[in-house]
């Protein structure tokens, strides 16, 4: 079991009910405060039960609501910390390149640990079910996102001819969306500073009954309210930008089983789509 309180309410996020999807979300954008103020605090300036909370803190498998808060303080101090600051932050440390090579090895690696152990595979199994399964599968990512959705998309294109980028090739968000409903799946990835077009196609997205699978680092984001399934993964490091590794290696994974899952015809599909790259030269084989 993850021990971030983010992490564990994305695992349990579609398990929850209404009202405890509520209280993990105010959690979540108010972290500050849910690590030093009392319970009955916390209750009062949300307006819920006590009681909520509690339910929440044991639906989420911690003990109870005081475990809740040491998760929410043990994952603070790295959150609040902007890109400014962090870089000053690095140019002021002792140490070589050699170091931060070796730190931030370590820290990808941790990361991809620390995924690995906080993905549950039958939510993973399912998601990759759908996208299978889907019509369209619309790929939304924006700011430091955009490549790493574009790359996804990129993949994405070899395994059907619903997979897209929206607003690709001067195509507007909007004209993407057109027509999208309860057959297709919106992929969004997005870290804070979330994208403010992210998270608006997030919304329009779960409006038109479409699944929305949300990729992110916090649970405090603001695309959380309106996924049907979501994955906070772990972007520690050394650095001053966040680590978009596991990301990469999540999507990575889920292309891969996606494949596995279609059979023949994604084999046949991919082996065309190479035929016509060489027709047109458009590669070069080494």
């Amino acid at each position: 079991m993850p021990d971030t309180f983010d992490q564990r309410f994305a695992a349990h996020f579609t398990t929850l009910s209404p009202r405890l999807r509520e209280a993990g979300a105010y959690i979540a954008a108010n972290p500050v405060d849910t690590a030093s103020r009392g319970l009955r605090a916390i209750a009062a300036e949300s307006q819920m039960a006590p009681a909520t909370f509690t339910r929440l803190a044991h639906a989420l498998e911690f003990a109870n609501f005081e475990a809740l808060r040491e998760a929410i303080r043990a994952q603070i101090a790295l959150k609040v910390r902007r890109f400014a600051a962090r870089a000053g932050a690095l140019q002021h440390e002792e140490g070589g390149d050699e170091s931060f090579l070796t730190r931030y090895r370590d820290a990808c690696t941790a990361n991809l640990a620390a995924l690995t152990d906080a993905v549950d595979p039958a939510q993973l199994e399912a998601l990759v079910s759908r996208l299978g399964a889907a019509r369209r599968v619309l790929l939304v990512g924006a700011l430091g996102s955009f490549g790493v959705a574009t790359y996804a998309a990129y993949m994405g294109r070899f395994l059907g001819a619903g997979w897209e980028m929206a607003g690709q090739g001067g195509s507007s968000l909007a004209s993407s969306l057109a027509g999208f409903g309860p057959q297709d799946v919106m992929l969004v990835i997005t870290k804070p500073p979330s994208a403010r077009n992210s998270i608006r196609a997030a919304e329009a997205a779960a409006k038109s009954g479409a699944h929305v699978a949300l990729i992110t680092d916090s649970c405090a984001c603001p695309a959380m309210p309106h996924a049907s399934t979501a994955f906070i993964l772990p972007d520690d490091g050394p650095s001053f930008f966040s680590s978009y590794v596991a990301t990469v290696f999540l999507l990575e994974t889920v292309m891969g089983m996606v494949a596995k899952q279609a059979g023949p015809s994604v084999t046949e599909r991919i082996a065309r789509i190479e035929a016509q790259n060489r027709l047109l030269g458009e590669v070069v084989d080494s």
